[in-house]
């Protein structure tokens, strides 16, 4: 089980099958931080201030983010997938491989088929 924290972008149906696989997942709307153009920083310091990962489909931004400095509980960027179970168990599978989230960045694609 890890503790995510989901931004904008990342789909509610992929927030909750994530949480259906013990995964402890907060969605910035419900931190009352949604629809506000909160600065991607801002989410991330957000949820490191929480020991949360940032789960996101915004790859560019948090990619940039993770080069200018590490100190975080982790962010795990993902290409979107029409099919937001299987893109919710993709992340679940990246997290069980990379064990610890701290200052890492999780690259989670689609598959090739």
């Amino acid at each position: 089980m890890v503790r995510l924290y989901a931004d904008e972008q990342f789909p509610r149906k992929s927030t909750e099958h994530l949480r259906s696989l013990s995964h402890d997942v907060l969605t910035v709307q419900e931190a009352d931080q949604g629809n506000q153009g909160i600065p991607d920083n801002e989410v991330l310091a957000f949820a490191t201030a929480d020991a949360q990962a940032v789960v996101t489909l915004n790859r560019r931004d948090f990619i940039r983010l993770h080069n200018q400095d590490s100190n975080y509980a982790g962010v795990v960027v993902c290409k979107d997938d029409t099919d937001k179970v299987r893109l919710a168990e993709r992340v679940d599978g990246a997290i069980a491989k990379a064990g610890s989230l701290a200052g890492k960045l999780i690259r989670v694609n689609r598959d090739a088929s």
